[in-house]
C-alpha cells in the first residue's frame, strides 16, 4: 500500500520540465508572503472602517486587477513574459510597503488601486510562462504544480500572517513586499531572458491568423461564467474571514490556520488528483462539478451549526471544489491559444477573475452588512450553481478544450 502510494506521487510529479519546477519555486517564495489580501478586510474593520468601506477597498483592488490583466496581457505579447514578470514583481514589492504606510482612506484606496494594477499585470505573464515551458500532454499538471506552489506559499503566508496580525498588522505589508522582491531576484537568476524559439516568419504567419480572445465567442462565454463563479468564490478572501471573526468569534491565528488548511490540502492532493483525472473526461466536465461543490460548501454554512468544526469542514469542501475546477479552467483557455495571442487570452482570463474581485467583495460585503450573513451564503451558493449551469451548457454544446 505504501509502495503504491509513493509510486502514485512519483508518477504525478514526473515528466515536468526543469523550467516549470524553477518557475514554481519562484512562485512559492512570492506567495509565502501573501499575507495582506486575506487580512485586508479585518485590518480595515479593526482600524475603524465599516465592513462596507472595507469591501469597497477590496473592490478597488479588483478594479485595478481588471486594468492590470488587460495591460499585462498586451505587454506580455509585446515584450515577452520574462520582462513583464520582472517589472511587475519589483513594482508590486515596493507598492506593498508603501500601502502599509497609508493612513487616510482616500490614500489607502489610491495606493490599493496602483498596487493591484501592477501586481495583477504579473498574472498573464506568469500564465504564459507556464504554457511556454510545459508540454501539451502535461499542461494541466504544469499549471497544478504552479498552483501547488501558490497554495503552499498561501499556507505558509496564512499561518505567519495570522501570527504577525496579532502583533502588528503593518508587518504584513513589509513581509509581502520583501517576498515580491526576493521572487524577482530568483526569477532573474534561474530563468534568464530568452529569445523566441519560433522562427520569425512563423511568428508573423501565426500573428496574422491568430484569433483575438475578444472575438472568440466560445471563450467569451467561458469568461462570463468564470466571472459569475469568481463572484462567489472570492468571498473566501473578503467576507468569510469577517464571518469567522464576528459570528464564530475565531481569533486571527485560527483564521490563518483555516487559510493554511486550504493551501495544504491543495499541496498534498491536487497533483495526484489531476494526474488521475487528466485526459479521462473533458475539462468542462470537471469544472462543472468543482463549481457545484464550492456552491454547496457556502450554503452549508447556513445549514450546519455555527461552530469552528463546521467552518473547517466547509473549508475542506471548498478546497475540493477548487481542485476540481481551477486546474482544468487553465487547460481550457490555453487550448484555444497560439504563441502569438497567448498573453491576451491569459490577460482576459485574469480580467475575468479581476472583475469578480470587484463585484464579489463589494456585493458580498454590502449584502452581509444590510441583509446578514445568512442571506449572503444562500446567495453565493445560488450564484455558483448558475455558473455551473453555464459550464454545463458549454460542455453539452461540444465546446470543450
Amino acid at each position: 500500500m505504501l509502495a503504491r502510494t509513493i509510486s502514485l506521487y512519483q508518477n504525478a510529479y514526473s515528466g515536468l520540465s526543469r523550467s516549470t519546477w524553477l518557475l514554481s519555486l519562484v512562485m512559492l517564495v512570492n506567495r509565502s508572503g501573501t499575507m495582506v489580501i486575506p487580512f485586508m478586510t479585518i485590518y480595515l474593520t479593526s482600524s475603524g472602517y465599516s465592513i462596507g468601506q472595507a469591501g469597497f477597498v477590496m473592490g478597488i483592488f479588483g478594479f485595478g486587477a481588471v486594468c492590470g490583466g488587460f495591460i499585462g496581457g498586451r505587454l506580455t505579447d509585446r515584450f515577452g513574459f520574462q520582462r513583464v514578470q520582472w517589472a511587475t514583481l519589483a513594482g508590486g514589492g515596493v507598492l506593498f510597503m508603501v500601502l502599509g504606510q497609508m493612513k487616510s482612506y482616500p490614500l489607502i484606496c489610491t495606493c490599493t488601486f496602483l498596487l493591484s494594477v501592477v501586481n495583477e499585470a504579473f498574472r498573464p505573464a506568469n500564465s504564459t510562462a507556464i504554457a511556454h515551458y510545459c508540454n501539451p500532454e502535461n499542461r494541466t499538471r504544469s499549471y497544478s504544480l504552479n498552483r501547488l506552489a501558490v497554495n503552499l506559499g498561501w499556507a505558509v503566508g496564512g499561518a505567519i500572517g495570522g501570527i504577525l496580525a496579532n502583533i502588528n498588522y503593518h508587518l504584513l505589508f513589509w513581509v509581502d513586499g520583501a517576498t515580491n522582491l526576493a521572487a524577482v531576484l530568483l526569477l532573474r537568476w534561474f530563468l534568464p531572458l530568452q529569445t523566441s524559439a519560433v522562427p520569425e516568419h512563423r511568428l508573423a504567419s501565426e500573428k496574422s491568423s491568430a484569433l483575438s480572445p475578444y472575438r472568440d465567442a466560445v471563450y467569451l462565454r467561458f469568461v462570463a461564467y468564470t466571472i459569475v463563479f469568481g463572484c462567489g468564490f472570492f468571498q473566501l478572501f473578503s467576507t468569510l474571514p469577517v464571518y469567522y471573526k464576528e459570528r464564530l468569534h475565531m481569533p486571527e491565528y485560527m483564521i490563518g490556520l483555516l487559510m493554511t488548511l486550504n493551501g495544504l490540502l491543495i499541496t498534498v492532493l491536487e497533483m495526484v488528483l489531476v494526474f488521475k483525472l487528466e485526459g479521462k473526461r473533458e475539462n468542462l466536465f470537471y469544472i462543472f462539478f468543482g463549481v457545484i461543490v464550492v456552491g454547496v460548501s457556502y450554503m452549508l454554512l447556513n445549514v450546519l451549526p455555527p461552530v469552528v468544526v463546521a467552518a473547517f469542514f466547509c473549508m475542506i469542501l471548498t478546497t475540493f471544489g477548487e481542485i476540481g475546477s481551477m486546474p482544468f479552467m487553465n487547460s481550457f483557455w490555453i487550448s484555444r491559444t497560439s504563441v502569438t495571442n497567448r498573453g491576451q487570452y491569459a490577460g482576459l482570463y485574469t480580467i475575468a477573475w479581476s472583475v469578480a474581485q470587484v463585484i464579489g467583495p463589494i456585493g458580498g460585503s454590502q449584502l452581509a452588512q444590510h441583509a446578514g450573513f445568512t442571506a449572503l451564503w444562500w446567495t453565493v451558493g445560488v450564484v455558483c450553481l448558475v455558473a455551473a449551469t453555464g459550464f454545463w451548457y458549454l460542455r453539452q454544446n461540444k465546446f470543450n478544450g
